[in-house]
């Protein structure tokens, strides 16, 4: 079907990178539109930041389309984004007032008052901040200029909890008033959280889709024992992929499988198949490296 740009904040189709004639990022296609909120998943060296820079036309593709607001990334283009890195961006040795007025003043905004969000912390060095205010400071002044897209890299990595979902709460509050939003996550409940996953492995995408259709009929055996330490051990050795919750194992393998494993390693264990969740999904994909 006939992509509707009128409709698309950012648009990939085919793209393709190489350094030094070594693919980083393979036939690449993807879309975000107004209004929707896309997670970028995969471990690190998946081709995620060299998408990034792409976007924000850091980069050109050896191969392939990149269209923001249906053209190719410009100046123009860029002041219609907000960025925040996994750094942070923030000037250190400035105050979150100056880090503000810099942005905005940047971006051709000048003279916008404080958010009231981050104004008790105005006269404070960014780099004096912990790093959940930071993070809160940085996304607001990310907002400043009202972006259409949104290019989040990580964003609530090292926050905590009440934090987390704080910002998270912002990027819905973002995406509600028409903005697109993508943004990379390696915490699985925040992607839950997102309309769209895009998982990537070895610069391709490997899945895609709501969380549900990402995990789609994926199973796994879930084990119960009196010594999971050991029974954990014994299915590591046996290149399993394994998972603790609790004292509740969870492996990546047939029933039948799991309980050989363990009955000839001399630990009587209950098994039973039960569905996967979207971390042993993308764990598996990612091991696989199955191709969407």
């Amino acid at each position: 079907m006939a992509v509707n740009r009128s409709d698309t904040v950012l648009e990939l189709d085919r793209l393709s990178v190489a350094y030094d004639r070594v693919p980083v990022v393979r036939d690449l296609t993807l879309t975000v539109g107004h209004g929707e909120v896309v997670a970028l998943l995969g471990a690190n060296g998946a081709g995620k930041t060299t998408l990034i820079r792409l976007l924000l036309g850091l980069l050109r593709p050896s191969d392939g389309v990149v269209l923001l607001f249906g053209s190719p990334p410009s100046v123009a283009a860029r002041r219609r984004v907000g960025y925040v890195p996994q750094t942070l961006g923030l000037y250190a040795g400035l105050t979150v007032a100056e880090n503000w007025a810099f942005t905005a003043a940047a971006f051709g905004h000048s003279g916008l008052p404080l958010p009231e969000g981050i104004s008790a912390w105005q006269h404070e060095l960014a780099g004096r901040l912990p790093l959940g205010v930071q993070r809160q400071v940085a996304f607001a002044v990310a907002l400043s200029h009202q972006p259409e897209l949104l290019i989040l890299d990580e964003p609530t990595s090292g926050v905590g909890p009440l934090r987390r979902a704080r910002l998270w709460d912002d990027i819905r509050q973002a995406a509600d008033q028409g903005a697109g939003v993508l943004v990379t996550t390696h915490n699985m409940e925040e992607a839950e959280q997102c309309d769209r996953l895009v998982v990537m492995a070895a610069g391709r995408v490997v899945a895609r889709g709501t969380a549900e259709e990402i995990i789609g009929d994926r199973t796994v055996a879930q084990v119960r024992c009196g010594d999971p330490t050991r029974a954990f051990a014994l299915l590591d050795a046996g290149h399993l992929l394994v998972q603790a919750h609790g004292t509740t194992l969870r492996v990546g393998a047939t029933a039948a499988a799991v309980a050989g494993l363990l009955s000839r390693g001399g630990i009587d264990a209950a098994v039973e198949i039960v569905p996967a969740n979207l971390e042993e999904a993308f764990v598996a994909m990612v091991a696989g490296q199955e191709v969407a």
